[in-house]
C-alpha cells in the first residue's frame, strides 16, 4: 500500500511538471508578443530548461531508483509548488495588462475628450464670428428711427432668430463644459429682485409676441441679496420657461412663482414653480425628461425647435446649485416644474455701482476681420465712444507705445489674430516699461468662448473676457467696471 503511494505520487507529480512545462511555454510565447522582449526571449526559457530537468529527474528515480515516501512526497511538494507559482505569476500578468489596457483607454479617452474641446471651440470661434455680424449689423440697423414699419419687424425677427442660434451654440459649449467638468458655478452677490426682474422682462415680452397670458409672483419673505451665481440661475429658470412658452398654444397661461423653502445646511432655500397650460407629456415619458436630445415626439423638433439639450443642462445646472428639479404633468392638460436651488445668505446688500459717463473715453480695438471691427466702432459710436483700430497683436502694441500715456482708455483685444494673437499682445503690453502698461484696462472681446479661453486671458493680463456676439449694453456694463 505504501509502495502504491509513493509511485502514485511520483506519476502525479510527474503528469503536473509536464503540464507546469506546457503552461510556462504557453506563457513565454505570450510574453514574446509584448513590446520590449525581442532581445531578452532567451531569459524566458531558463525556467523551462529547469522544469525538463525536473522532469529528467522524476522519471530518473521513477524508472531507475527506488523512491522512498520523502523523495517523492519532496518531488510532489516541488512539482505543486511550480504549479502554484506558475498559476501567481500568470494572474499578476493579467493584471498587470488589465492596468495597461485601463490606462490605455483611459489616454484614448483623453485625446479624444481634448479632440473634441478643441473641435468645439474651433467651430465655436467660426459660428461665433459670423454670429457678431448679424447681431451687430441688426443691432446698428434698428437704431434708424427712419425704419418702415415692416422692415422694424423683419430687423427684430432677424435679431431673435439670431439670438436663438447663438443660445443652441451655447448649449453645446455648456455640455461639453458639464462632461468635462469644466463648468464653474460662481459664488458671490447678487440681487435676486434684479434677477427675476430680467427673467419676467424676457418671458413678458415672449408670451406677448405668441399671445400667451404671463403671471409671475414673488413672495415678501424672498430677501433682495443671496450668494450664488445669478447668471447659471438665469440660465436654468430660462430654459424651462422657454420651454413653458414653446409647447404652450395661445391662447394660453405660463405662470412662474418665487418663494423661501426651508432652509437646511446654513443655506437658504429657493423655491421656484413655473406651470403652464401646454401640451403635456405622457406619465412613461418624464423619466427620460432630462436625458440628452430627448424628444417625446421627434416631430417636435420641426414644430417647435431647440437642440433637445436645455432641460438636460439644466438639470446639470440645478444639481450643482445644490438643488434639485421635479416635473409633474399631463398630456393635453399642461406641466409644471418645481426648481430648488440653495443659495447662501448675505450679510449685507448687494452693491449697485453708478455706471460712469463713457462719452468721450478711447478704445483701442484690436481686430483682424474688417467687418467685425466697423460694426464694433460703430456700436461704440452709438455710445459716444471714440476707437481705433490695430488689425493684429504687434499693431496694437505699437500703437499703445506710440502714443502718450493715458491716450487710450481701454483696450479691446481679439485673440485670434495673425502675426501676433491677442495673449501675446497682451504680454508685451502689461511688460512695456511706461506707468500706464500695468493699469490700462485690457478686455478680451473674442469668439473663443470655452472655459479654458478665460483662464488664459486672465492668465496673460486681460482684466475681462467677453465672447463675441456681446451686445452693446454687455459691452459698456464691462467698460464702466474698468474705466475709471
Amino acid at each position: 500500500m505504501l509502495n502504491w503511494a509513493i509511485y502514485g505520487m511520483v506519476f502525479l507529480g510527474s503528469l503536473l511538471m509536464v503540464y507546469n512545462i506546457y503552461g510556462y511555454i504557453t506563457y513565454a510565447r505570450d510574453i514574446q508578443r509584448r513590446k520590449g522582449w525581442d532581445r531578452a526571449r532567451t531569459v524566458l526559457y531558463v525556467p523551462i530548461m529547469l522544469l525538463v530537468m525536473f522532469l529528467l529527474g522524476y522519471l530518473a528515480v521513477g524508472i531507475i531508483g527506488k523512491p522512498d515516501l520523502i523523495v517523492s512526497g519532496i518531488l510532489f511538494g516541488g512539482s505543486i509548488y511550480v504549479f502554484i507559482m506558475y498559476r501567481f505569476l500568470c494572474r499578476v500578468t493579467r493584471r498587470i495588462q488589465e492596468n495597461e489596457q485601463m490606462e490605455a483607454r483611459l489616454m484614448a479617452a483623453e485625446l479624444s475628450n481634448r479632440a473634441k474641446t478643441e473641435f468645439l471651440s474651433s467651430i465655436s470661434h467660426e459660428m461665433r464670428t459670423p454670429m457678431n455680424a448679424i447681431i451687430g449689423l441688426d443691432t446698428i440697423a434698428l437704431q434708424d428711427e427712419d425704419l418702415k414699419p415692416p422692415t422694424r419687424d423683419r430687423l427684430e425677427k432677424i435679431g431673435v432668430s439670431a439670438r436663438h442660434l447663438l443660445e443652441l451654440i451655447n448649449d453645446v459649449l455648456d455640455i461639453n463644459a458639464i462632461e468635462s467638468g469644466q463648468l464653474v458655478v460662481k459664488r458671490e452677490p447678487f440681487s435676486m429682485r434684479e434677477t427675476l426682474a430680467l427673467i419676467n422682462l424676457l418671458i413678458q415680452a415672449r408670451c406677448d409676441e405668441k399671445g400667451l397670458e404671463y403671471r409671475h409672483e414673488a413672495s415678501e419673505d424672498i430677501e433682495d441679496t443671496y450668494i450664488g451665481d445669478s447668471l447659471r440661475l438665469k440660465q436654468a429658470l430660462l430654459s424651462v420657461l422657454d420651454n413653458a412658452v414653446k409647447f404652450t398654444p395661445a391662447p394660453g397661461t405660463v405662470s412662474f412663482t418665487a418663494e423661501q423653502a426651508p432652509a437646511s445646511g446654513g443655506q437658504r432655500k429657493l423655491r421656484f414653480t413655473i406651470s403652464d397650460t401646454g401640451v403635456g407629456m405622457d406619465a412613461e415619458f418624464i423619466p427620460r425628461l432630462f436625458d440628452s436630445f430627448a424628444r417625446e415626439d421627434a416631430s417636435a423638433t420641426d414644430r417647435y425647435g431647440g437642440s433637445g439639450l436645455g432641460l438636460f443642462f439644466t438639470k446639470q445646472l440645478v444639481e450643482r446649485m445644490g438643488g434639485d428639479i421635479d416635473v409633474t404633468s399631463e398630456k393635453g392638460v399642461g406641466s409644471t416644474f418645481v426648481v430648488t436651488v440653495a443659495l447662501g445668505e448675505a450679510e449685507q446688500p448687494a452693491e449697485t455701482e453708478e455706471k460712469p459717463d463713457l462719452r468721450g473715453r478711447r478704445a483701442l480695438i484690436v481686430e483682424d476681420i474688417d467687418l467685425n471691427a466697423e460694426i464694433l466702432a460703430d456700436l461704440l459710436e452709438l455710445e459716444e465712444i471714440e476707437s481705433e483700430r490695430a488689425e493684429n497683436g504687434q499693431v496694437a502694441v505699437e500703437l499703445f507705445s506710440g502714443h502718450p500715456v493715458g491716450y487710450y482708455d481701454v483696450i479691446l483685444m481679439d485673440l485670434r489674430m495673425p502675426v501676433m494673437d491677442g495673449l501675446a499682445a497682451t504680454r508685451a503690453i502689461r511688460a512695456l516699461d511706461r506707468p500706464d502698461a500695468g493699469t490700462v484696462p485690457i478686455i478680451a472681446l473674442t469668439a473663443n468662448a470655452m472655459e479654458e479661453d478665460i483662464r488664459q486671458s486672465l492668465a496673460a493680463g486681460m482684466n475681462a473676457h467677453l465672447s463675441k456676439p456681446a451686445d452693446i449694453e454687455h459691452i459698456c456694463t464691462t467698460l464702466a467696471k474698468y474705466v475709471q
